[in-house]
């Protein structure tokens, strides 16, 4: 395991406790697992920092079963919501006080700066949750009514059972924070396989809830890959909804699985989202806010802001301050806090995002800023996955780089003539998960917002998400709502109770019975 980097941080105990005896958790216990043990490398350095251990077909089956009995057994779906309220606080305290321990770990197997993963949403956001649970309630009355016989009815939201929790490798932490929060607050039971590249945080998230008090097999935790347990856990016949985060090939996957049993599912995808420069844009604040929309982790997330829409006559001004911009950014260890741009996942994503680079060029693109040479970085640093912030001009909407999902620091700078040919190349798109626009007139702004096809639309910023609004995309980019209501609906079913205050005229409606 790496050491030095980390040798002093509450991180480095974890890593030493972290192998194939505390990586599967069934049953309120960690176990060993019948696959294979995995290497966890740092995209930074490519040295192992963890061992975990995988889990096969049966190891799947028993976390179902665990799953199952605890919802069956009614212990946690059968919790009043204010004592589902107070465990979430006590989830969100533990969370707090070990920031730093899952800062790093986040750092360490994501590639995510630590200046990023320092920014602490996940407490607050179980907090919030806390908070709607005490604002929630299980049933709620509709009206009395006369017609068309005397009754009242009575609506319920209850669990809706097991539910397999697929997370990504971007943002390990808090994706797996977004769909345990809710699925559990709900009352269900749930399985969580989290990506191998990135498992860490994700397992000390599980430990948050064992530490809080959550009853024995409401969380599972499986490890191993996508086409093996993945798979197997979408596809079993006892789970009931199915949340995932990913690509929009994989959610293709994950629908053809879902559909043997009609389970429930939420599906949240990739992205190719535009950012609209007006006219009338404060370039002092838009242009770097449009970096960061793209280059925030390597635009390794699926709102990176990839496609930048920018007046014909305000190209050549853009293109340069945008030049001069990013070569102000830093490139290096994630660990070190002025890092401003960190490495790429792997060798695999760092060969496929300079195979999107070159094939550009191919296209007819330019190179204003980057491209597939490597960055200067230190000699420890050298077998790191590291691409330099690109900027490509002389992109049209129809080529390769501007329709396909890239997820990497690629920005593709596309000129545009008039306000109604924005909006069209905006939502020229297979997806719609999110878009921005940037004007002085706020109305102006909003008005264009409107006519955007994606689920988050921003004005004047970017990366910015409320916890109370929906959070989800049109097309391609999936189905389904998170955050706040929107998402805890997602796992819950609507129940009616009808009940009648007087006989029913069976004889009028059905006959002489």
């Amino acid at each position: 395991m790496i050491e030095v980097a980390v040798e002093s941080s509450p991180a480095q105990g974890i890593l030493e406790r972290i192998g194939p005896g505390h990586s599967v958790f069934i049953a309120g216990e960690w176990v060993t697992p019948g696959g294979d043990e995995v290497e966890v490398r740092s995209p930074a350095t490519d040295e192992v920092i963890a061992t975990v251990a995988t889990c096969d077909g049966n190891d799947v089956d028993r976390a179902v079963a665990a799953a199952s009995a605890s919802f069956e057994a009614g212990e946690w779906s059968g919790t009043p919501l204010a004592k589902r309220a107070a465990l979430f606080d006590r989830v969100a305290q533990i969370l707090k006080e070990d920031r730093e321990a899952i800062a790093t770990l986040e750092t360490l197997d994501s590639g995510g700066t630590i200046r990023r993963t320092m920014v602490d949403p996940l407490s607050q956001y179980f907090r919030d949750i806390a908070s709607l649970l005490r604002r929630s309630s299980e049933e709620e009355g509709l009206p009395y009514a006369d017609r068309p016989v005397p009754a009242f009815s009575i609506l319920r939201r209850d669990p809706v059972g097991v539910c397999a929790l697929v997370t990504p490798w971007n943002f390990p932490a808090l994706m797996s924070a977004y769909k345990l929060a809710p699925s559990i607050a709900a009352g269900n039971s749930v399985v969580i396989k989290p990506a191998l590249e990135a498992p860490l945080s994700t397992i000390r998230l599980v430990e948050a809830f064992t530490k809080a008090g959550l009853p024995p097999g409401v969380v599972n935790l499986v490890q191993g890959d996508g086409p093996g347990v993945g798979e197997a856990l979408v596809a079993h016949p006892d789970v009931r909804k199915v949340s995932f985060t990913g690509s929009t090939a994989t959610g293709r996957r994950v629908m053809q699985l879902a559909a043997a049993d009609i389970k429930s599912v939420t599906l949240e995808l990739g992205g190719k989202s535009p950012n609209v420069l007006l006219d009338d844009a404060d370039l002092d604040e838009a242009l770097p806010g449009s970096l960061f929309a793209i280059f925030l982790h390597s635009g390794q997330i699926c709102v990176s802001g990839s496609r930048l829409l920018v007046p014909r006559s305000m190209e050549e001004e853009v293109v340069e301050r945008l030049v001069q911009l990013a070569s102000t950014l830093k490139i290096g260890d994630p660990l070190d806090r002025s890092t401003d741009v960190g490495p790429l996942i792997s060798a695999k994503q760092l060969a496929r995002v300079r195979g999107y680079i070159d094939g550009a060029v191919a296209e007819g693109a330019a190179v204003a800023a980057g491209g597939t040479e490597p960055p200067e970085v230190e000699p420890r640093l050298a077998r790191g996955h590291y691409v330099r912030p690109t900027i490509l001009t002389g992109v049209d909407n129809r080529m390769t780089v501007a329709r396909e999902e890239v997820f990497g620091p690629v920005l593709a700078v596309i000129p545009y003539d008039d306000e109604e040919e924005t909006i069209a190349l905006a939502n020229d798109s297979d997806y719609g998960l999110a878009a921005g626009v940037w004007s002085r007139s706020i109305p102006r702004a909003v008005n264009v917002a409107r006519k955007l096809r994606a689920g988050t639309v921003w004005v004047n910023e970017w990366h910015m998400l409320r916890h109370d609004a929906p959070y989800g995309g049109f097309g391609q980019s999936g189905i389904g709502r998170e955050h706040g209501d929107y998402g805890l609906a997602q796992y819950l079913e609507r129940k009616h109770i009808h009940v009648s205050v007087a006989p029913t005229p069976y004889k009028v409606l059905f006959g002489n019975v």
